[in-house]
């Protein structure tokens, strides 16, 4: 009988050693349940918080890449040196100031941003009165030479000054120094 007891107590802390181990175990996971729990709740409120996607994303992208390719269309190939400088002359002439071209330089290809492009480069001197030489300028950047900068301007008055009580401050003869840069769209190699 003692045998017998003492194989029931054996059995006995031998099951409370694996409930225990085993319940140990239920209790470890149950918390890392609860944490697990806790961050799929987060995950959830998070993904109701992003904004459903807009029904015609087809419609916009076609509209962009038309808007793209507009753009791109707008964007002049190489043009002729002379019809350049041609254009600059005729805008001078209507706004009766008179245009000496001083420098011009080849067409050259440079970098700019991730794009290459073909620049013209053109230095002129302007004369004309004050009021004249601000609509040459603004003239000029509205021309047909859509892509045409004006890198630098320096304006000073003219070495001489008519006498008379009709000069005003807009009448003022002015020469000026413009720097003007043209890009235009390199040529494809096909």
């Amino acid at each position: 009988m003692l045998r017998s007891r003492s194989l029931v107590i054996l059995l006995v802390l031998a099951l409370l050693v694996v409930y225990t181990y085993l319940g140990m175990g239920y209790m470890k996971q149950r918390k890392e349940h609860e944490v697990l729990a806790a961050h799929i709740s987060e995950v959830t409120k998070a993904l109701g918080e992003i904004p459903k996607p807009a029904g015609d994303l087809d419609e916009q992208l076609v509209a962009a890449q038309a808007g793209l390719a507009a753009e791109q269309g707008e964007f002049p190939g190489k043009l002729n040196s002379t019809r350049v400088i041609n254009t600059i002359l005729s805008i001078a002439d209507d706004c009766g100031v008179r245009v000496t071209p001083l420098v011009t330089e080849p067409w050259l290809t440079e970098e700019v941003g991730e794009h290459d492009y073909l620049v013209f480069r053109l230095n002129i001197a302007v004369e004309g009165s004050f009021q004249q030489m601000a609509s040459f300028v603004s003239q000029l950047e509205n021309s047909e030479l859509k892509t045409l900068l004006i890198e630098d301007l320096s304006v000073a008055r003219a070495d001489e000054q008519p006498e008379g009580e009709g000069i005003t401050q807009t009448t003022v003869p002015v020469s000026a120094g413009l720097s003007l840069t043209i890009y235009t769209r390199p040529p494809t190699s096909d």
